[in-house]
C-alpha cells in the first residue's frame, strides 16, 4: 500500500478568545492519497476553513499530527512551513490574489522567485502553464485587463507553476458567474487528470459534485466521508 499523501491523526485546533477557549476542530482523522480529487464541505462554523488552513500549512494544530508527503509538518516552525507551502502546495483563492500592476506572466512566475529559479527558467515554466490554462494570448495583460474567469486561470497557473503535490482551492468559483464557474471546474478536472491531487473547499453542492470524494464537516468533526458516485 502506498503511503497517503496526507495523513492527519487526531488533529485538534483551539483558539483563545478573551477568557474563553473555542474548540474548532475536535479530533480529525483523515487520509488523502496522491491523485485524489476531494471536496471539503460544511456550514459556516463547521471548521472547514480552519482545516483548510492546517492542510495548507498556513496554521499548525493545537495537538495531533499532520504528515504531508512523508514529513511531519505539525511540529514545524514558520520558516519551514513557508518552504513546504512553496514547494508542496498550490493555492487558488476566491479573490484571485493577483498583483494588480503586474502582467499575468509575472504573477504566475512569482512563486518561482522564492524557490530560487533563474529568470529564464521562470519565464519558460510560467509560459508553459499559461498555455496549459489557455491564456497564451494574455500573458502580457495585467489583471484589470482580464475577465474574472481569466484572472482565476492566471491564479490557477500560478498555483501549478512549482509543480506542487496538492492544489488547494478555497471557494474558487465564489466570484464567478455560472458559465465561467463551469469552465473553471472543467479546468480543475483536467488538472486532476494530469496527476495533481486537488482539494476543493466549497459550500456549493454543484461545485462539490465535480470532486470524486466529499468530506462533510459539522461542529469540528467529520460528519461524513463519501465517494461521489456521479463522477
Amino acid at each position: 500500500m502506498p503511503t497517503p499523501l496526507i495523513q492527519i491523526t487526531n488533529i485538534k485546533r483551539d483558539f483563545i478568545l478573551g477568557n474563553e477557549i473555542v474548540y474548532v476542530l475536535k479530533g480529525i482523522n483523515l487520509e488523502i492519497k496522491k491523485g485524489e480529487y476531494v471536496a471539503l464541505m460544511g456550514p459556516s462554523g463547521s471548521g472547514k476553513s480552519t482545516l483548510m488552513n492546517l492542510l495548507g500549512c498556513l496554521d499548525t494544530p493545537t495537538s495531533g499530527t499532520y504528515i504531508l508527503n512523508g514529513k511531519d509538518v505539525s511540529k514545524m516552525h514558520d520558516d519551514e512551513l513557508a518552504e513546504i507551502r512553496n514547494k508542496e502546495i498550490g493555492f487558488v483563492f476566491q479573490t484571485f490574489n493577483l498583483l494588480p500592476r503586474t502582467t499575468a506572466l509575472a504573477n504566475v512566475a512569482l512563486p518561482m522567485i522564492y524557490a530560487g529559479y533563474s529568470k529564464s527558467e521562470r519565464t519558460e515554466r510560467a509560459t508553459e502553464v499559461l498555455k496549459q490554462v489557455n491564456l497564451a494570448d494574455r500573458m502580457d495583460h495585467q489583471p484589470n485587463q482580464l475577465s474574472g474567469g481569466q484572472r482565476q486561470r492566471v491564479a490557477i497557473a500560478r498555483a501549478l507553476v512549482n509543480k506542487p503535490s496538492i492544489i488547494l482551492a478555497d471557494e474558487p468559483t465564489g466570484n464567478l458567474d455560472s458559465k465561467t464557474s463551469i469552465e473553471i471546474m472543467n479546468l480543475f478536472g483536467e488538472i486532476h487528470k494530469n496527476g495533481n491531487t486537488v482539494i476543493l473547499v466549497t459550500h456549493e453542492e454543484e461545485i462539490a459534485a465535480y470532486a470524486h470524494r466529499i468530506i462533510r464537516l459539522r461542529d469540528g468533526i467529520i460528519e461524513s466521508d463519501t465517494k461521489n458516485s456521479a463522477t
